[in-house]
C-alpha cells in the first residue's frame, strides 16, 4: 500500500464523524473570515495580544515537556535575556522556543515545509541545550518514546515511536505526502496540519524536543496556510490545559500503528476541538482589551496592571502603589472594575482579594 492511500485509511471515519469534523471546520473557517475583517481595521490591540500569547505559547509547550517556568517567570527571563546567563535546562528550552517561534511569526511565509527547514528549526529550538548540541538538526540514531511529563515528576510512556533506521524514510515520505495535499488542495487544510502533527509525533524523528517542534509545525503550518489568528493566542495553552485528552487522542491512533485498522478520529476530533477552543480564548482576549483600553481610565489600567504583576493584592497593597489617589476613590474604582468582569474578588471584609482571571 502506498503513502496516499495509507493516509486515507486512517482518515477513513464513519459519517457520523465525518458529520462532526465538517461542523467544526465549518466554525472555525467562519471564525477565520470574520478575525480577517477585524485585522484589517489594525487594532492596536493586537500586538498586545501577540505578547501575551507568545509567552502563553512558550511556557505551556515548555511545561508539557517537563519544564517548570511560570509564564511570570518566562516573561521576566525574556526581558533580561540579554544579561542573563542560562544555567539551568528550563532558561534554555525557553529561550530556543522564543527564538525559534519569533522566527516563524516573522518569516512563514519564507520557510517550506521541507526536511533542510525542518532541522533548522530543529537546531534553533536547541541552540541553547548544552546537552543537545551533538545531535540538535538530525534524525535520531537511538530507540526513543513518546513520554509524558507531570507535574509531580512522574512519567508515562504513551507510545514507541519509528525506529532510527527507518526515520528517515518515514519522514521523507511524510513531508512529500503533505506538499502533495497542500499543493492539490484535495483535502481540507486543517485535516492536513492535524494528520501530519499526528505523524510527526508517531516518528518521533529527533532525540529529544519533538513535542516542542511539532507545536512550532502545527504553528508554521497555520500561517502559511492563512489561520493567522493563531498568533494572537496560544495553541500551546490550550493543549496544556487539555494534556490528558491529547495523550489520549495520540494513543488512540497509535495502539494500532502499522496496522489496517489504524484510525485517527480522536486525534482529528481533538485537534480541531482545540482550534474552537483557541477562537472563544480569543474573542474572550479581545473583547476584555478592548473593553480595557476603551471603558476604563488611566487609573483605574494603573490597578489592573498592578493586580496582574502581583498575581493578587489588596486593596491597602493598592493604595500604596497608587499614593496620589484616595483610598475612596480606589474602593469605587474596584467597585466598578469587577462589575464589568475586568477583576475578580475572593475573600470578605478586611480579607478581601483582587485578581486578574486568566483565559
Amino acid at each position: 500500500m502506498d503513502i496516499p492511500e495509507k493516509m486515507n485509511q486512517k482518515l477513513d471515519f464513519e459519517s457520523s464523524v465525518h458529520q462532526r469534523i465538517n461542523q467544526l471546520l465549518s466554525t472555525i473557517d467562519m471564525f477565520k473570515g470574520s478575525w480577517k475583517i477585524l485585522e484589517q481595521n489594525k487594532s492596536g490591540y493586537l500586538k498586545e495580544l501577540r505578547k501575551i500569547a507568545t509567552i502563553e505559547s512558550i511556557g505551556s509547550s515548555t511545561r508539557i515537556e517537563g519544564a517548570t517556568l511560570t509564564d511570570a517567570e518566562v516573561e521576566k527571563l525574556l526581558r533580561s535575556v540579554k544579561i542573563t546567563k542560562l544555567t539551568t535546562r528550563d532558561q534554555q528550552e525557553v529561550i530556543g522556543y522564543y527564538e525559534a517561534l519569533q522566527i516563524i511569526l516573522d518569516n512563514y511565509e519564507d520557510i517550506m515545509l521541507e526536511e533542510r527547514y525542518v532541522h533548522q528549526m530543529h537546531g534553533i529550538l536547541l541552540k541553547h541545550s548544552h546537552k543537545d548540541q551533538t545531535h540538535k538538526g538530525k534524525y535520531k540514531n537511538l530507540s526513543n518514546q513518546v513520554v509524558a511529563n507531570y507535574p509531580d515528576g512522574t512519567q508515562r510512556t504513551i507510545f514507541r515511536t519509528t525506529e532510527p533506521h527507518l526515520t528517515a524514510s518515514e519522514m521523507e515520505a511524510l513531508l512529500l505526502w503533505t506538499g502533495e495535499r497542500l499543493k492539490e488542495n484535495d483535502l481540507h487544510p486543517l485535516l492536513i496540519i492535524a494528520t501530519f502533527v499526528y505523524e510527526f509525533l508517531s516518528i518521533h524523528p529527533y532525540q529529544d524536543g519533538n513535542g516542542r517542534l511539532s507545536r512550532l509545525l502545527t504553528t508554521l503550518l497555520l500561517m502559511k496556510l492563512d489561520y493567522q489568528f493563531i498568533q494572537y493566542v496560544s495553541f500551546e495553552h490550550v493543549i496544556e490545559s487539555r494534556k490528558d485528552d491529547y495523550y489520549r487522542a495520540l494513543m488512540d491512533g497509535q495502539k494500532n500503528r502499522y496496522k489496517k485498522e489504524e484510525r485517527i478520529e480522536k486525534w482529528v476530533l481533538f485537534f480541531l476541538e482545540s482550534l474552537i477552543e483557541l477562537t472563544k480564548r480569543l474573542e474572550a482576549k479581545y473583547d476584555r482589551y478592548s473593553k480595557l483600553k476603551v471603558g476604563i481610565n488611566e487609573r483605574q489600567q494603573k490597578i489592573i496592571a498592578y493586580v496582574k504583576k502581583q498575581a493578587t493584592a489588596q486593596i491597602n497593597e493598592i493604595e500604596s502603589h497608587l499614593s496620589d489617589s484616595s483610598r475612596n476613590t480606589i474602593k469605587k474604582d474596584l467597585a466598578y472594575l469587577v462589575n464589568e468582569g475586568l477583576l475578580l474578588k475572593s475573600g470578605a471584609g478586611r480579607g478581601v482579594r483582587y485578581y486578574v482571571e486568566k483565559k
